[in-house]
């Protein structure tokens, strides 16, 4: 079991590795010297009431962190150092060795250090191996978080000299046994900045029907299982993807090389061929090994504008394949209206883009633009992993499926029953009571899905989109077919990224096993085999998001710097007993605002609607708020981000006097205090 920490609680939670069963509660004198990350044994105590377990950790297995990034904080007798971790989520004080650095150390200077042995109470020797001093730029914050979540940087040699002597083409060798269709008009569409490409598609009208052939890169025929370039693909589990770098599964030479489906070259490649018709049903599916040659690297900006928009510049650089990506809207949006009909689920969460101008200076967190260049191949990719799964499935071949749980019916019956005591479904469903009297008895993703369209557009929407992806369970890899319930899909798995996720590599090598293909497949894979994959794959996918996640955050905390005393509208996106979460939409950010800062009356916390009530105002703070508030602080260290609310003209707050403010505001912080103590 894996340890998750919470911020500054001091508490914390113990999830299965393998993502099953509730998460056990951990009160913070039962740590037992664990740290967020870490694999830990559990005993689980008697007599706790409510939906987690409680238990204390009985053994630490492994540290998550053979390398932290730590501030330094105090000058220490022998000339050590005292030093704190840079995440909130390890409250630990490290005793630090410095004689191997550089140069002297400063307090606030940014360390990296090896962690040792426990020494004393929440303190551990440790010894620094590198100072990055105390620079705040998106380089060095993205070394911090590398380093947090142990992301595997540089390749071992063993691995490099593998791939040495590969060639920059395959040979003519390579192509036997495949079909050729360096013929075909097979393009690629990616983001701007890419560099791998793994997949091209090529859709073609046949009488009243489609045909649409997804060409995925053929990983699998370079690389073997159990050679060191495998091991190494399998420890890293995925690419992982920042702003300023990327550390690719496999070394460059393959990952942009010779697997990158790049174009106007042969590259070798698995095809899902699969026929539609005009309203979106496959009619067949068959899969083969083939060698195919790009005719053009399309980004979507290029769909958007010359598909999309009838971008005179944009069109004429796609005249060549212009009428097969004609042909690809049509089918794509048949897809879709499948899908959408079906259930699948469609969250309009937008995701935070880095800019940087023109010298490399972070300038600006913005929302990610999706538009139907994305969801095109989306429905593409979607359409292969869906005919590959079954095919295996089928085949009886072992393989990784992608599995999606419905949501737990506790967390969603509360939820649903939340929106409908607040009014944020407004009525549009008739989700509000599942399970009683006017209710369903099991919420489908149909349901959902009609939740969600119900409130799109509206101001409504971010709210109810971010609550529902919450109730949702983690997707993960497992031996069995359990369907995907986000997708509303029975069978799914991954077959379209193997350049960059272990998991599709698997699939390859399972379905070229399922076609009787001997190419570098090994044997199959034993189930205790298949889950322990599954396992890794799911744990590196996690890190891969949460190191994400955390940097995304930092560098929206270091674009906040600056702008300390400006207003900001924002969105109430979590409400607790010791204050207010808001999302700030204009800059991809989220800041509180403390109880303890709400001076104008006594707040209580009403946890079952999600709400914070003044005794005398009655005011009310509750999710899906929207406020106006004013940046008052920012910690870059603790990536803590305070706000406050701007005046809201009604002189409500100026009607009580200033000793009772003052009143109010000391009792919510002991309100605040007390409940922390409590849990």
């Amino acid at each position: 079991r894996r340890v998750r920490r919470g911020r500054g609680s001091g508490c914390g939670f113990v999830s299965s590795s393998q993502g099953t069963g509730p998460d056990v509660y951990i009160h913070p004198a039962a740590m037992g010297g664990a740290w967020h990350g870490d694999s830990v044994e559990v005993v689980l105590l008697p007599g706790r009431r409510g939906p987690n377990p409680e238990g204390r950790i009985s053994r630490v297995l492994n540290r998550a962190n053979k390398e932290l990034p730590v501030y330094a904080v105090k000058r220490q007798q022998q000339g050590k150092w005292l030093c704190a971790p840079v995440t909130p989520r390890i409250q630990a004080l490290l005793l630090t060795d410095v004689d191997a650095l550089d140069g002297e150390v400063k307090a606030e200077d940014l360390l990296l250090v090896k962690p040792g042995s426990q020494i004393g109470p929440n303190l551990w020797e440790a010894v620094a191996t590198l100072n990055l001093q105390h620079e705040e730029t998106p380089a060095a914050q993205e070394r911090l978080v590398k380093s947090s979540y142990e992301i595997p940087e540089a390749f071992p040699d063993a691995v490099l000299k593998s791939v040495a002597g590969l060639p920059e083409d395959p040979a003519e060798e390579d192509f036997a046994g495949r079909r050729d269709l360096r013929d075909c008009l097979f393009v690629t569409i990616d983001g701007r900045s890419a560099r791998d490409f793994d997949d091209a598609i090529l859709v073609e009208k046949a009488g009243s029907s489609y045909r649409l052939r997804v060409a995925i890169a053929d990983v699998s025929h370079y690389v073997a299982p159990g050679t060191p370039l495998d091991g190494e693909a399998r420890l890293r589990g995925n690419s992982y993807y920042f702003p300023l770098s990327v550390e690719p599964m496999l070394p460059e030479a393959l990952s942009n090389g010779l697997c990158s489906l790049r174009p106007d070259v042969p590259r070798l490649a698995m095809v899902a061929d699969m026929d539609f018709s005009p309203d979106g049903r496959r009619l067949r599916a068959e899969f083969y090994p083939a060698v195919i040659r790009s005719r053009a690297r399309l980004t979507y900006g290029q769909i958007e504008r010359g598909l999309l928009l009838h971008e005179r510049a944009d069109q004429e650089i796609l005249e060549p394949v212009l009428p097969m990506l004609r042909e690809a809207e049509v089918l794509a949006k048949a897809l879709m209206e499948v899908r959408r009909l079906r259930g699948s689920l469609d969250f309009d969460v937008p995701e935070a883009e880095v800019v940087f101008d023109q010298q490399g200076m972070l300038t600006a967190l913005v929302p990610r633009k999706r538009h139907f260049g994305h969801r095109l191949i989306e429905e593409f990719m979607i359409a292969a992993n869906e005919a590959v799964a079954e095919y295996l499935q089928s085949s009886g071949h072992g393989t990784l499926y992608r599995v999606h749980e419905p949501p737990d019916p506790d967390k969603l019956q509360a939820l649903l029953a939340f929106l409908g005591r607040t009014g944020l479904d407004e009525g549009h469903t008739k989700l509000s009571r599942p399970g009683g009297r006017g209710g369903p008895k099991k919420i489908a993703s149909k349901d959902l899905a009609k939740l969600l369209d119900s409130v799109r557009g509206t101001p409504r929407e971010f709210t109810v989109n971010r609550l529902l992806l919450r109730s949702m369970m983690q997707a993960r890899y497992q031996p069995d077919n359990e369907g995907h319930f986000g997708l509303a899909s029975g069978c799914y798995c991954h077959f379209t990224s193997p350049i960059r996720r272990y998991a599709d590599l698997v699939t390859h090598r399972a379905l070229k096993q399922a076609l009787g293909i001997d190419d570098n497949t090994g044997k199959a894979l034993t189930r205790a085999r298949l889950e322990a994959v599954a396992e890794h794959c799911n744990a590196t996918e996690r890190t891969a998001a949460e190191a994400e996640r955390e940097l995304t955050k930092r560098l929206g905390v270091l674009l906040l710097r600056d702008r300390v005393g400006e207003g900001f509208a924002g969105i109430v996106s979590g409400v607790t007993d010791f204050g207010i979460f808001v999302e700030l939409p204009s800059v991809m950010a989220e800041g509180m605002i403390r109880l303890a800062d709400l001076t104008d009356d006594f707040y209580e916390f009403l946890p079952e609607l999600q709400e914070l009530r003044g005794r005398g105002t009655r005011r009310v703070f509750r999710v899906g708020q929207e406020l106006t508030v004013i940046l008052t602080h920012v910690n870059v260290a603790r990536l803590e981000v305070d706000l406050s609310l701007e005046s809201d003209g009604t002189g409500e707050s100026r009607k009580r006097s200033t000793r009772q403010r003052r009143k109010d505001g000391g009792n919510n912080r002991r309100a605040a205090s007390s409940r922390r103590k409590k849990r």
